[in-house]
């Protein structure tokens, strides 16, 4: 299949509100040849990463827009005017190749609308986007609610926040304690040849100059490391494992977190990590079993905890709640296309409904850490500071990290070109068991 082809029917899943890129694009990949899959997922992923922006230039250009049943060829001149202004192609390549696909959506009208836009594009297309620079979307590229969203919460940030998105997010590892320090990986990465840095937070992260296949690291097939963005990593540490505790992973997928609390302390007593969907759980079984690592999963809903719940009292929590993910837009791009204003108050009302089910399960004494890879306040300090209102037993600990910026609660870590994810954490201990 031609990877435009195969680029398009991905995103075109996406735009009807189908799929993620995440769960459409595999299957597109498995259609074109080996040495195009490369091509297929930069197409993809670079076109839902300027879609607002590439959306309103398409607007400019067309007389009318498209119908809901043709988000096929919607997709195709999307892809088609990334292709012209955000990658090496030749124009001839770019408008000829994406014009020919049309035949294989079996809409052959398209194919002389497609080229006539593509055509004006290739002309016209940079001063319209000049033109249309004082827009904060076409500017920022990125939907107008999210755009306006971080504007207001982060009056100083919100351009940076914007740029560190629309960035290509950089490929960071965390070492298996169990192996090496870091230290020690450090060196054998300069003796492989590869370029790399600590990380500035996590004592476990490295940054490497340039992405490579994780098959070139040095004992990857042996556990000796992981992929894992930095600010994903502090929740070990932030939790202050001992031995012998009991800890409870919930909304674990895709285990990242799970094998680090496992490697960081050797001597807990137990790890039950929870998620919704089994499926998503055998992502998790697959890292422990590179790693060598072992705990008990349940797939389940975290809210029911008379569905999972044995009784025994956790020592540590660690709920790192479903949200709206703007923290990592930069490595899922199709968020901007995905996610709409009215899922943020959703979203927050389910990550109180979560605090409120899994707190019972924590023994008094014990600590709960609250993460979410979201850059709005609304899923974060707002819901912690809901929380502590109206659960009398609970206080809030101060995080033994100089990462982000402190909140009324909880520490905000803002995406960093070159650096980490969004990413926020707040820590609460039971002091009191809950009223009956």
């Amino acid at each position: 299949m031609n990877p435009r082809l195969a680029a398009a029917r991905a995103l075109a899943a996406v735009l009807s509100g189908k799929a993620s890129l995440n769960s459409s694009l595999p299957i597109q990949l498995d259609k074109v040849d080996e040495r195009d899959r490369g091509l297929t997922q930069d197409l993809a992923f670079g076109t839902a990463r300027w879609q607002p922006r590439l959306e309103l230039l398409a607007a400019q250009l067309l007389q009318k827009p498209f119908k809901a049943a043709d988000s096929d060829v919607q997709a195709l001149l999307l892809v088609g005017l990334y292709q012209l202004f955000y990658t090496r192609v030749p124009a001839h390549a770019a408008i000829g190749e994406t014009v020919g696909c049309a035949d294989k959506l079996k809409k052959p009208w398209a194919k002389a609308l497609l080229n006539a836009v593509l055509r004006r594009a290739q002309r016209e297309g940079e001063a319209l986007l000049a033109s249309m620079e004082r827009d904060p979307v076409v500017r920022t590229a990125h939907p107008r609610w999210l755009q306006k969203s971080l504007k207001a919460f982060w009056p100083e940030q919100w351009e940076a926040i914007c740029a560190a998105n629309n960035a290509h997010p950089p490929m960071i590892l965390r070492v298996n304690r169990r192996h090496h320090s870091r230290d020690a990986y450090l060196a054998l990465l300069v003796e492989a040849g590869i370029a790399a840095s600590a990380c500035q937070y996590s004592r476990d992260g490295i940054v490497l100059d340039t992405a490579c296949d994780v098959r070139g690291l040095p004992g990857f097939a042996e556990g000796w490391v992981s992929v894992q963005d930095e600010a994903a990593q502090l929740a070990a540490d932030l939790l202050e494992l001992a031995p012998g505790q009991r800890v409870l992973d919930a909304c674990c997928a895709p285990g990242g977190k799970t094998c680090h609390l496992l490697e960081a302390e050797q001597g807990l007593a137990e790890v039950v990590a929870i998620d919704l969907e089994a499926k998503r759980l055998t992502r998790v079984r697959e890292n422990l079993d590179r790693l060598q690592l072992d705990a008990k999963l349940i797939a389940c809903d975290a809210r029911e905890t008379a569905t999972w719940w044995d009784g025994k009292p956790f020592q540590r929590i660690l709920l790192d709640a479903p949200c709206s993910a703007t923290g990592v837009i930069r490595r899922h791009p199709d968020i901007k296309l995905t996610r709409q204003a009215d899922d943020i108050p959703a979203l927050a009302a389910l990550q109180g409904e979560l605090l409120d089910a899994l707190w019972p399960t924590l023994e008094v004494g014990g600590m709960l850490l609250y993460a979410t890879c979201s850059s709005l306040p609304t899923e974060n300090t707002e819901v912690i500071e809901a929380f502590l209102a109206r659960t009398p037993g609970a206080r809030e600990l101060d995080l033994a990290t100089e990462a982000g910026l402190r909140q009324p609660h909880g520490r905000q870590l803002l995406a960093q070109e070159g650096g980490h994810d969004g990413f926020y954490y707040a820590k609460l201990i039971k002091i009191a068991a809950s009223r009956a």
